[in-house]
C-alpha cells in the first residue's frame, strides 16, 4: 500500500511540474547478439521498456544488415534500439525527435551497444517544410507531446520556452547524408496523432525508393482521417497490414480496403510497396 501511494504521489508530481529525470541501465540477454543495454528513464510517467531476442526477430524480418532505417517520434529510443540491431553496426538507424528532454534519453541510448548497432540521433522533428515551432505536452514532465506552428497547442498546456525546429526530411537527407539515402530500407512514424501529416511530408520519398512504412493509427483520429491516412499509401501502391506489438509473436491482419482502419482502436501497422 505506501509503495502505491508513494507512486501515485510521483505520477501526479510529474503530472504538475518540470524537472528532470535521471536513467538507469537496464541489461538484457539477447540470442545471438549477447549482452544488449537500454537506458531506462526513471520518469514516474514512463514505463520501464526491456529488450528480447523477439524484438529484434520482429524487424529482422524487413532489415538486414547494413540498412539504412529512419525512426521518426523516436522518443527514448526503444524501437529504435531494436531496428538497429536488426541492422547491425554495418547499417544506420537515425531517430529523430524534437522532444529536449526525451532527447537526451534518446541520445544516451545511441550511445549503447556500440559494438551491435549504430545509431544516429537528431533533435529535430520532421515537417512539411524547414522552420521553428512550438512544441507543447499535457504533461510537465514532457515525457509526450507534439509540434504546432501556434502558441496555443491540442497537445496540452505545458509548453517549452524555446521554440524547436523542424526540417523537411527528404531534403535533409539530400543535404547531410547524400550517399545513405539509396539504402533506405524503413521509416517509422509514431507522431502521437500526426503520423498522416508526416507521411504526406515524406512523399517523394516513398516514391522514389519504396521504403517499408511502419506507423500509428491514433486513437483519437476520426474516420475520416483514418480513411485518408489508408488513402495515403494505398494510392501510392502500398499494401497495409495490421500487427499487434513489435515481436516475432505478434498478430498480423490484412487492412484490405478503407473500412478495415475502423476494426481496431488504436493501432499500428506496416505498408510495404507492391
Amino acid at each position: 500500500m505506501f509503495s502505491y501511494l508513494r507512486n501515485s504521489i510521483r505520477r501526479k508530481l510529474a503530472r504538475r511540474f518540470t524537472r528532470e529525470y535521471q536513467t538507469h541501465i537496464d541489461h538484457f540477454e539477447v540470442t545471438g547478439l549477447g549482452t544488449v543495454s537500454y537506458a531506462n528513464w526513471d520518469n514516474p510517467l514512463v514505463k520501464t521498456r526491456s529488450i528480447t531476442p523477439g524484438n529484434v526477430e520482429f524487424f529482422k524480418r524487413f532489415l538486414k544488415k547494413g540498412d539504412f532505417a529512419i525512426d521518426i517520434g523516436a522518443n527514448t529510443g526503444i524501437i529504435t534500439t531494436y531496428m538497429a540491431l536488426a541492422c547491425g553496426t554495418e547499417g544506420t538507424v537515425m531517430a529523430f525527435d524534437p522532444n529536449p528532454f526525451v532527447f537526451k534519453i534518446l541520445e544516451e541510448n545511441a550511445g549503447l551497444n556500440k559494438g551491435l548497432a549504430h545509431i544516429v540521433p537528431h533533435n529535430v522533428a520532421i515537417t512539411d517544410a524547414d522552420g521553428e515551432f512550438y512544441y507543447h505536452s499535457s504533461e510537465a514532465s514532457f515525457n509526450n507531446g507534439g509540434i504546432s506552428a501556434e502558441s496555443n497547442s491540442r497537445h496540452g498546456k505545458f509548453g517549452l520556452t524555446q521554440k524547436i525546429r523542424g526540417v523537411r526530411l527528404e531534403t535533409f537527407l539530400e543535404k547531410e547524408y547524400p550517399g545513405m539515402i539509396e539504402k533506405l530500407k524503413l521509416i517509422k512514424v509514431d507522431a502521437e496523432g500526426y503520423d498522416k501529416e508526416i507521411i504526406k511530408s515524406i512523399s517523394g520519398l516513398l516514391t522514389r525508393y519504396r521504403p517499408m512504412v511502419v506507423a500509428e493509427c491514433f486513437g483519437k483520429l476520426s474516420q475520416e482521417d483514418r480513411f485518408e491516412l489508408f488513402d495515403l499509401l494505398a494510392s501510392r501502391g502500398y499494401t497495409l497490414t495490421y500487427f499487434s506489438d513489435f515481436t516475432s509473436e505478434a498478430d498480423f491482419a490484412p487492412i484490405a480496403n478503407r473500412e478495415d482502419m475502423l476494426r481496431w482502436t488504436h493501432f499500428d501497422f506496416m505498408a510495404v510497396a507492391n
